[in-house]
Parts: structure tokens; C-alpha cells; sequence
């Protein structure tokens, strides 16, 4: 018996949620959009998009998804945060809003917009040996930064010496937007963390 894929849902509160939706198609993979705990219970693996991740903080506690996020995480289902999705994965963050809180998960310190302003936004290639000999081309905007990853992380990718991804167990968490690049190879390695394929 063919088993169906998982599904893999898309925090849709917030931010770049069209972009992560079209890139799981270009895998053949539907995505549901979880914006409530009914939602996130029919998923088996989350992506949290970019955007703003205090107004994501708020807007998880508002729609009561703040506590079933953390629990799915404690339980074990993979979750891929990129650029604010990093932040809320975080288990600690530097200069965050005032009674701004994470989900946690991912034992990383995480600065927000470490890398400056909308207007300092870059692009680079990274080496990560997790996707293979090409390296992949990373879109940072309003990025935040890895300041420490802890003993149970560890470090995926990085820029001049600075983190920029890190993995532990089923989560993943990155700094930049792959999904406004045409390298699917990012969310290629989260369907398989989602698949129980060990990356």
C-alpha cells in the first residue's frame, strides 16, 4: 500500500506565505495553510515564513496557536523557520520588542535585523554541504543573525563568520528567504526531514 505524503503546512498569520506555498508546489507537495489549532493538528511538519516577528508573536498568541506550536515542537514535528520564522524557533533573542517571546525549540540565540535596515539587504552564496557541492544562493532582507548556537544545535551555513542556518533534530531554521530564489533545495531538505528521510 502506497503510503499519501505528509502534509506540510504554512504558518499563514504573516509574511511570505504565498512564496513558501508555490515553492512546495514546484515539489509537488500541497500545503495547508494553518491559522488556527485545528489547522496545525492536520499537518505533520510547519513552515514559519518571514515578516515581522513580533507582529507573528502577537498574532499567534490572538489566534490561540502560541501553545499548540510550542507542544507540536516539544512532540517532535519538524518545523522550517526562515528570517522571522528563525527568530520565533529561537530559544533566545537579543533586542527583541518589549514582551516579545519565542516558540523555542531551536537552542540558537538569534539578534534580529542584525544585518541593518531594509536598504541592507544583500545576497550571497553559501557553501552548505547538507545540499550539496553547489552552493546556494541566499536573499537576505532585514536578516537577523545566529549570535551563539548551543551544544544541542548546530551550524549549517554562515556569512563572513556569522551563522545563517542551524539545525537540531526535526527543526530547522535559516536567516535569509530561499523562497524567492528559484534553488528549492532548502525546502527539498525540510520534505525530507518531514518524510522521516534523516538529512
Amino acid at each position: 500500500m502506497v503510503q499519501s505524503p505528509k502534509t506540510i503546512g504554512v504558518l499563514a498569520l504573516q509574511g511570505g506565505v504565498r512564496e513558501h506555498v508555490n515553492m512546495l508546489a514546484a515539489l509537488g507537495r500541497e500545503a495547508r495553510l494553518v491559522r488556527d489549532p485545528a489547522d496545525l493538528a492536520a499537518v505533520d511538519g510547519c513552515i514559519i515564513p518571514g515578516g515581522e516577528s513580533s507582529v507573528m508573536d502577537k498574532l499567534c498568541r490572538m489566534f490561540e496557536l502560541q501553545q499548540p506550536l510550542r507542544d507540536r515542537i516539544q512532540s517532535g514535528m519538524p518545523v522550517f523557520g526562515t528570517c522571522a520564522g528563525l527568530i520565533m524557533l529561537a530559544d533566545r533573542i537579543v533586542d527583541g520588542m518589549a514582551g516579545q517571546e519565542t516558540l523555542g525549540g531551536l537552542d540558537v540565540t538569534v539578534r534580529r535585523n542584525a544585518f541593518g535596515s531594509q536598504v541592507d539587504s544583500f545576497e550571497a552564496d553559501l557553501d552548505v554541504p547538507e545540499l550539496g557541492p553547489e552552493p546556494s544562493h541566499a536573499v537576505f532582507i532585514r536578516a537577523p543573525i545566529i549570535e551563539s548556537v548551543g551544544p544541542k544545535a548546530r551550524t549549517l551555513a554562515d556569512v563572513n563568520g556569522r551563522t545563517v542556518a542551524a539545525m537540531q533534530g526535526n527543526l530547522l531554521g535559516i536567516s535569509f528567504h530561499p523562497e524567492v530564489t528559484s534553488d528549492t533545495r532548502w525546502h527539498e531538505l525540510f520534505c525530507r526531514i518531514v518524510d522521516g528521510i534523516t538529512p
